[in-house]
């Protein structure tokens, strides 16, 4: 027998031994607790929804979940942590889609989000407004594009950083429309709130829930939600393509990953419980409050979207020429 046919027996043994291996893997798994790491901090959008797929599935598997917070540079420290792990599903990462922007903007982030993970589960979505100052005296996404455009650089909006989804929102936005606008960073979105509130910045895209209070109030003028449905928050807000400027469906989401590497079994078994967790009916009115939704999104379609949404956010900072 030559080297060669040697070492293609030497591959399907090791295959045909992985196989029932991986299997058993799935029967018994989960043996221990399972530690979920998200990287922002408690009481973070991502945090509640880690919280809610975490106490669910733990009923549904039999084992504790437990939920670890690893903050810092944007949730790259929790990724780059759970990219390391082992590959066995007692390690997971709850990323949201910041956690993917911040690599397009910072090319030194220690993960990559195609390569180093194995996608469970998308679990939740939930809009995004468009908010503006009521004083710019602009009722929709058209008059507040026309008022951009009469005066280049002089409106402000409102972002936590390079990278963050109001930022690359924003920057979609104004590629889209054509005009320029002029970023302000602050550290959370409740001082873009202050600021918005207080005229010293213009527009910015905030989560739903977040100014939902300021919007009904009259404090802040939604012109537009960047999803493909109205907000059951704020239902008489149009979407951005009723407004508009079609094809602009960019949701705040939220998820569930492993190691890549961690076995197809259990990845499956991971999969299952997700989906089983996120749409029973308590879950789903806990999420409503947010101005969320549950998803119905499983490994491979998750793996797809993964790739289309690195593309597609890569070419916005790629155009905006943002850097971190």
């Amino acid at each position: 027998m030559s080297l060669i046919d040697r070492r293609k027996m030497s591959i399907l043994t090791a295959a045909a031994l992985a196989a029932p291996a991986q299997a058993f893997a799935a029967e018994t798994y989960p043996s221990r607790p399972i530690h979920l790491i998200v990287g922002f901090s408690p009481g973070a959008s991502s945090d509640i929804v880690a919280r809610l797929f975490a106490k669910g599935a733990e009923q549904i598997l039999g084992q504790n979940i437990i939920v670890e917070n690893k903050t810092g540079a944007g949730s790259s420290i929790a990724a780059g942590y759970v990219a390391r792990a082992a590959k066995d599903g007692y390690t997971l990462m709850a990323p949201a889609l910041s956690t993917l922007t911040y690599k397009t903007v910072h090319a030194e982030a220690p993960y990559d989000m195609v390569k180093d993970f194995a996608p469970i589960a998308l679990l939740a979505v939930g809009p995004l407004v468009m908010a503006v100052d009521p004083k710019l005296g602009v009722n929709s996404v058209k008059e507040f594009t026309a008022l951009a455009k009469s005066k280049p650089g002089q409106l402000n909006f409102g972002t936590v950083g390079p990278g963050s989804l109001p930022d690359l929102a924003a920057e979609l936005y104004a590629q889209r429309a054509g005009v320029k606008l002029t970023q302000v960073t602050y550290p959370g979105s409740p001082q873009i709130t202050q600021d918005l509130l207080a005229g010293r910045v213009q527009m910015s895209f905030q989560i739903t829930s977040a100014i939902v209070g300021q919007v009904k109030a009259g404090q802040i003028k939604a012109l537009a939600v960047a999803t493909a449905k109205r907000s059951d928050l704020l239902p008489d807000v149009p979407t951005m393509a009723e407004a508009g400027m079609p094809d602009f469906d960019t949701p705040l989401w939220f998820a569930v990953m492993a190691p890549a590497g961690t076995p197809r079994p259990v990845i499956d078994k991971l999969a299952a419980a997700a989906k089983q967790a996120m749409h029973s009916p308590a879950t789903k009115d806990l999420l409503a409050k947010q101005g969320f939704a549950p998803e119905d999104m499983g490994p491979d379609q998750f793996a797809d979207f993964i790739k289309s949404e690195v593309k597609r956010w890569s070419d916005v900072v790629t155009a905006a020429n943002i850097k971190g």
